[in-house]
């Protein structure tokens, strides 16, 4: 099938993202003497956003009393330490710029905060993607398809439409929109995860991409 519009996770996905957040979270733990994570154990702890993220990393979760401080300073740090070690995955800008030139219309839909997604895609990929929509804290993060619906519907035009991503939490996100979903092994998740829940399709390699889309 060839896709009109393709809508991509973040992190995992199209950005290696994990030794920044897994940095930032470990510096605000520091902070607050609470215990630290290695990079590993982040993998595992990212893909729901950032306040399930901060809600995994703190004695007590949520009813720990500062989590809503611990969550605004990671905010913050994030904000400023999000391009120290990311970079994008190999070949991925060189693929979405072929997709961009066949003709298909790009977006991202992350559960990252928005304004952490927005200046990420336009250092990494400046003027690639058509649409962006990350979190808020005032909307309810993927699975939920609200930020993937956003994107649906300015481009109505743009069918059929697929969602690309590296987590279970992607598998079910499009699902949850009515589209076709494309999982990819390359993430925080691995092909053996991918496939005992629910993947339709796993890629290994970026390149796959063309195929798969065009």
């Amino acid at each position: 099938m060839s896709y009109k519009l393709v809508v991509f996770d973040l992190d995992g996905t199209i950005l290696n993202t994990l030794d920044d957040l897994a940095d930032s979270l470990n510096i605000v733990c520091q902070k607050y003497n609470f215990p630290t994570f290695s990079y590993e154990e982040v993998k595992y702890m990212v893909g729901n956003g950032i306040p399930k993220l901060i809600e995994r990393a703190i004695p007590e979760g949520k009813t720990n009393p500062a989590y809503k401080d611990f969550l605004n300073d990671y905010i913050k740090y994030y904000e400023n330490h999000s391009k120290i070690k990311t970079s994008p995955y190999p070949h991925m800008k060189e693929v979405l710029l072929k997709l961009k030139e066949a003709g298909v219309k790009l977006g991202v839909n992350s559960n990252k905060i928005e304004d952490a997604v927005i200046p990420l895609c336009n250092f990494y990929f400046p003027g690639i993607f058509d649409f962006v929509s990350g979190g808020h804290l005032d909307r309810k993060p993927k699975p939920d398809p609200a930020g993937l619906n956003a994107i649906l519907a300015k481009a109505e035009e743009c069918r059929p439409a697929l969602y690309v991503g590296d987590s279970d939490v992607d598998i079910q996100t499009g699902k949850n929109a009515g589209i076709d979903v494309l999982s990819v092994a390359w993430g925080f998740r691995g092909r053996k995860f991918l496939e005992e829940n629910g993947a339709m399709k796993v890629i290994d390699q970026v390149p796959q991409l063309l195929d798969e889309v065009l």
